[in-house]
C-alpha cells in the first residue's frame, strides 16, 4: 500500500512540474493533448461560459466571462502548489515520521513548508522526512519566484495586445469593420497611411501569435470595451487585407499579402492549440447583397472595388482561408465578430462616455474624419 501511494505521490509531483514547466517557462506551443493546464481549462471554461449565456447579453455577459481570464490564472497557480503540497504530505505519510500521526498533520506540515512559514511546531523526525522538507521548501521558493516573474509577463503580453486594439477605435470604428478602415483612409495619400497600418498589424499578428501560443490563458482575458477583443480585431484586418487583394483599386496589394498571411497563421495556430477544427457550417458574414451595399459604401468614399467573377472568386478563396477558424474560435470564446459593414452607424468608443449622451459636434467630426457623414 505505502509503495503504491508513494509511486503515485512522486508521479503528482513529477507531472505538476512538468505541467508548470510547459505553461510558464518552456517558450513554444506544447502539442500533447493530456495536460494539467488543457485539463483545468476545458473543464473550467465551459460551464462558465454555459452560466454566462444565461446572463442577457451586453455588459453583464462581457463583465461575468472578462473574469475568467485573472481568474483561472488564480486558480491554476493554486492548483499546481496544491498538487505540490498534497504530493509531498503523501511521501510523509509513506515515511512514517512520527509514528500515530495524521495524514491532517503531515498536510500541515507540508503547507508549513512549502510556504516557507516554518512554524516549528510539527518537525520532521526521520532523515527521509528531512530532506523531503528541505527540497519541498527549496520547490516553494521557487514557486513563489516563478509566480512573481510569470504574472507581470501575463500582463505587460495583454496591455502591448491591448494598446494596439484601442488605437484601432478611431480608424475603423468600433466594433472595428473593413468597410471603416478603408472609408476612414480615402483621404489623400490615405493609402500610405493604409500600408503603413497593415503593416504594423502585421508585427501585432506576429506578436500576437508569440505570445498567444506561449500563454494560451491571454486569449481569455477580454478587452476593455465590450465592442472590442482581439479577435474582433485580428478579423477586421483579415477582412480589409483579403479586400484590398481583390481588386480594391490604389490599395497597397503587396502589404495586404504580408499582413494577410501572418495574421492568418496566427488564427490557424490558435485554433490548434484551442482544439477548435476549422468550422464546417459557418455563417455567411458577406453575402451578395451585403457585398453590393459595402461596393457602394466604398465609392461613396471614392473607392473603387473591382467586380467582376474572377474577384469575386478570388475574395471568396480568401474568405475561406481563415473565415472557418475565426468562426469556431468565435464560437468557444463566446466573442463576438464584427461585421464586413455596420448595418446601422454607431459611435466610436472615444465620442461616447457614462456623462456624455451626445456625439461630438459636426465640425470636429468632419475635421478628424473627411467625407464621415454618417456620424
Amino acid at each position: 500500500m505505502r509503495v503504491l501511494v508513494g509511486t503515485v505521490s512522486v508521479a503528482l509531483i513529477v507531472v505538476v512540474l512538468f505541467d508548470a514547466f510547459e505553461t510558464i517557462v518552456l517558450p513554444r506551443r506544447v502539442t500533447r493533448r493530456l495536460r494539467l493546464t488543457r485539463l483545468f481549462y476545458r473543464s473550467t471554461w465551459k460551464p462558465w461560459k454555459v452560466i454566462a449565456g444565461l446572463l442577457p447579453a451586453g455588459k453583464r455577459r462581457e463583465g461575468y466571462l472578462g473574469f475568467f481570464g485573472p481568474l483561472s490564472l488564480l486558480f491554476l497557480l493554486t492548483m499546481w502548489a496544491g498538487g505540490l503540497v498534497l504530493g509531498f504530505a503523501l511521501l510523509q505519510w509513506v515515511d512514517g515520521d512520527a509514528p500515530g500521526a495524521s495524514f491532517a498533520m503531515k498536510l500541515y506540515l507540508s503547507g508549513t513548508t512549502f510556504s516557507t512559514l516554518g512554524i516549528g511546531d510539527v518537525i520532521p523526525h526521520t532523515p527521509v522526512a528531512r530532506v523531503l522538507t528541505v527540497i519541498e521548501a527549496l520547490m516553494g521558493f521557487g514557486f513563489l519566484a516563478i509566480v512573481i516573474g510569470y504574472l507581470p509577463v501575463i500582463y505587460q503580453s495583454f496591455s502591448r495586445r491591448e494598446v494596439s486594439i484601442s488605437l484601432l477605435d478611431a480608424r475603423a470604428g468600433s466594433p472595428p469593420t473593413a468597410a471603416e478602415l478603408l472609408r476612414r483612409h480615402s483621404y489623400d495619400h490615405g493609402m500610405e497611411a493604409l500600408r503603413q497600418l497593415l503593416y504594423d498589424w502585421e508585427h501585432w499578428s506576429a506578436e500576437l501569435l508569440e505570445s498567444h501560443l506561449s500563454y494560451p490563458v491571454l486569449a481569455y482575458f477580454r478587452s476593455q470595451h465590450n465592442n472590442q477583443s482581439w479577435l474582433a480585431a485580428l478579423t477586421a484586418v483579415l477582412d480589409t487585407s483579403a479586400l484590398a487583394m481583390s481588386g480594391l483599386e490604389g490599395a497597397c496589394q503587396r502589404q495586404a499579402e504580408l499582413t494577410f498571411a501572418m495574421a492568418r497563421h496566427a488564427v490557424v495556430d490558435l485554433a490548434q492549440v484551442f482544439g477548435t477544427p476549422p468550422s464546417q457550417s459557418w455563417e455567411d458574414r458577406l453575402p451578395p447583397e451585403r457585398l453590393s451595399r459595402l461596393r457602394a459604401y466604398l465609392a461613396e468614399a471614392g473607392l473603387r472595388l473591382d467586380e467582376g467573377s474572377a474577384n469575386e472568386d478570388k475574395l471568396a478563396a480568401l474568405r475561406r482561408m481563415y473565415e472557418p477558424y475565426i468562426h469556431s474560435l468565435s464560437r468557444y470564446l463566446a466573442i463576438t465578430l464584427p461585421p464586413w459593414i455596420t448595418e446601422s452607424p454607431r459611435k466610436d468608443n472615444w465620442q461616447a462616455s457614462a456623462w456624455e449622451k451626445r456625439s461630438c459636434s459636426a465640425s470636429v467630426q468632419r475635421n478628424l474624419f473627411p467625407k464621415d457623414d454618417h456620424f
